[in-house]
């Protein structure tokens, strides 16, 4: 990423979650197999979808065993070892009968949207950072609610523990901004805004941060996102020991779930959050997600955000 930065040439990244397999493209010889969605940036050809939206047939994990993991996740926060962990697990999903990962990226509407052949298909909500004039943002979504809940927006904006949450991811990404950039600042805190949910809508807790970058910063592009990721919305804080806890507890690879992919281009970067995920593995179809856990975390409602986020949205 560093070479293609400083030799001026346009390309899209992919990088797994814990940064094992990054795949790189010339953004104007991109293959056939791989599509994607940035707003604000040409894309890739997006085929009209012929039918109705699609549905997805899941197989979630049981309460006990999402109950068993938090429990031993409040253990290491009890223990100080973590203080927010963002817990997730995979869900088995059958699709309609002809329908195919290619056909979910047509249908689904998103701010960002990566469909790479006979691997995986992503329609993600969240930005990850964006780089312009020098100026690099970054905007963590922490906490959701399903709009239909009565009084919902009061319901999300007042909740300690959404608040306590999302105020740790703020204060874990300022600092990461500050490791790349300086004279940081959060220019938005907790700003509500709805994201479509299949049928649903959802209310999303989102703030916005920016540091300023040194000139000649594509050189050092690859350098800026080794030291960002894995993205602070999706592991936790602090967050070298939270993302050793990850591992420990989840038993699962996510591979590129939670991973981050975008585009440089000129002297702009656009990335998002590998997150709202089907992956193609072994013949199977798993979506992947989860959601952040504290002490005051419930496990009932915990367990009932992770199932609303296995959706399509249309």
């Amino acid at each position: 990423m560093n070479l293609l930065g400083a030799e001026g040439r346009d390309f899209l990244f992919v990088i797994s979650y814990d940064r094992s397999e990054i795949v790189l493209y010339d953004l104007h010889d991109l293959p056939q197999s791989l599509l994607f969605h940035i707003e604000g940036f040409e894309e890739s050809s997006c085929e009209e979808p012929e039918s109705h939206p699609p549905r997805l047939f899941i197989s979630p994990p049981s309460f006990e065993e999402y109950l068993e993991a938090m429990r031993r996740v409040k253990e290491e926060i009890a223990a100080g070892n973590t203080y927010l962990l963002n817990l997730t697990f995979p869900t088995a999903v059958e699709l309609e009968p002809g329908l195919s990962l290619r056909d979910i990226y047509n249908y689904a509407r998103a701010p960002y949207k990566l469909y790479i052949e006979d691997r995986f298909v992503c329609f993600s909500p969240e930005s990850f950072v964006r780089i312009s004039q020098n100026l690099i943002r970054t905007y963590p979504m922490k906490g959701t609610i399903d709009a239909s809940v009565e009084c919902a927006y009061d319901k999300i904006v007042s909740n300690p523990k959404e608040i306590a949450e999302h105020t740790m991811i703020v204060d874990l990404m300022r600092n990461d901004l500050n490791m790349v950039g300086y004279d940081t600042k959060v220019e938005k805190f907790r700003y509500v805004h709805k994201i479509a949910a299949g049928k649903r809508e959802l209310l999303q807790v989102s703030s916005s941060i920016r540091s300023r970058l040194e000139s000649g910063w594509r050189a050092r592009i690859g350098d800026i996102f080794r030291t960002l990721t894995p993205a602070g919305s999706i592991s936790g804080t602090p967050k070298k020991s939270t993302l050793a806890i990850i591992d420990e507890i989840e038993g699962y690879e996510r591979g590129f779930y939670t991973g981050v992919f975008g585009i440089c281009s000129g002297e702009r970067v656009e990335s998002a959050v590998m997150i709202r995920y089907i992956e193609y593995e072994n013949g199977n179809y798993i979506y992947k997600s989860g959601g952040g856990i504290t002490i005051e975390s419930d496990p009932v409602s915990e367990y009932e955000e992770l199932i609303a986020k296995i959706y399509i949205p249309f």
